[in-house]
């Protein structure tokens, strides 16, 4: 399935593709031998199944990785991501958070019930609404993560995404708890349109690594989740330390030059003044 991404995205994705093939015991191939061969075919396999297109499956996963990498970002719980679809729920991916199907089982897991539960309690005109300043705030960001599938599908990929129904569904529901109007609701979700794509842009590369290997083992758990994005900040770090003690050699390399400059210098004028017959 690598065969879709470019040299620069083979060389950035070979550890953490390494490591995942290693997981789940199968060798890594880097050339065009039967490893991969074999690994593509199994793909094309799958998505044949699915009656999926590559650039469908490559969609879908990054959709959910930008789920994922968002709510990490804000602080919340993942409790797993999937690339394969469920025609008895109706995705095509899924991005859950920790007690996720438990949560649906009992029916209390959609916006539209953490809506129904909360609505009573939302502060009226005039009243005082610093008690549930908590509710404001978790709304925003959830609705900010509600919408980072998208922003994730238009920072990384040509063309515009497909409108996520369930998606914006769920965060119409949250929204309708601090907007009064169909124009406010725009508004608030647009603003967290922005906030999501924003937030995600420094994080472009960690996108495409979770998806990219998302697309390998199609279902990854929170711990997964957390180990991917903890060893690909890990060889950032690593990487910006390592310019850093190359721009510091450089500057130490400079710095010895230019002393011997100087010192050049000062025993050419030394000589003169010694020698000068005039003198």
């Amino acid at each position: 399935m690598t065969k879709e991404l470019s040299a620069d995205e083979r060389d950035f994705l070979q550890p953490a593709l390494a490591e995942v093939q290693a997981a789940a015991g199968k060798p890594h191939s880097e050339a065009n031998g039967s490893g991969l061969e074999e690994e593509i075919n199994e793909y094309d396999e799958l998505l044949a199944a699915l009656g999926r297109t590559p650039e469908q499956d490559r969609r879908i996963a990054i959709h959910e990785a930008g789920h994922a990498v968002c709510a990490r970002l804000l602080g919340h719980d993942v409790g797993g991501i999937t690339a394969n679809p469920d025609a008895a729920r109706g995705y095509e991916g899924l991005c859950w958070g920790v007690g996720h199907a438990e949560a649906f089982a009992e029916g209390r897991g959609d916006a539209a019930y953490v809506r129904a539960a909360l609505a009573r309690q939302m502060p009226q005109a005039g009243e005082d609404r610093r008690p549930l300043g908590d509710v404001f705030a978790n709304v925003y960001a959830k609705c900010i993560e509600f919408l980072a599938g998208r922003a994730a599908e238009r920072m990384v990929l040509d063309g515009d995404p497909a409108v996520p129904a369930d998606d914006l569904r769920q965060a119409r529901e949250l929204a309708l708890l601090i907007c009064k109007t169909e124009e406010a609701i725009e508004t608030f979700l647009a603003h967290c349109d922005v906030a999501a794509c924003d937030m995600l842009m420094p994080y472009g590369d960690v996108v495409i690594v979770l998806a990219t290997i998302l697309r390998i083992k199609r279902t990854l758990d929170g711990a997964e989740i957390d180990g991917i994005i903890r060893g690909l900040e890990a060889q950032k770090a690593l990487a910006a330390e390592h310019r850093r003690r190359a721009q510091w050699k450089r500057g130490e390399l400079a710095a010895d030059w230019f002393r011997a400059q100087c010192d050049h210098v000062g025993v050419v004028r030394v000589t003169r003044f010694a020698f000068n017959p005039t003198q």
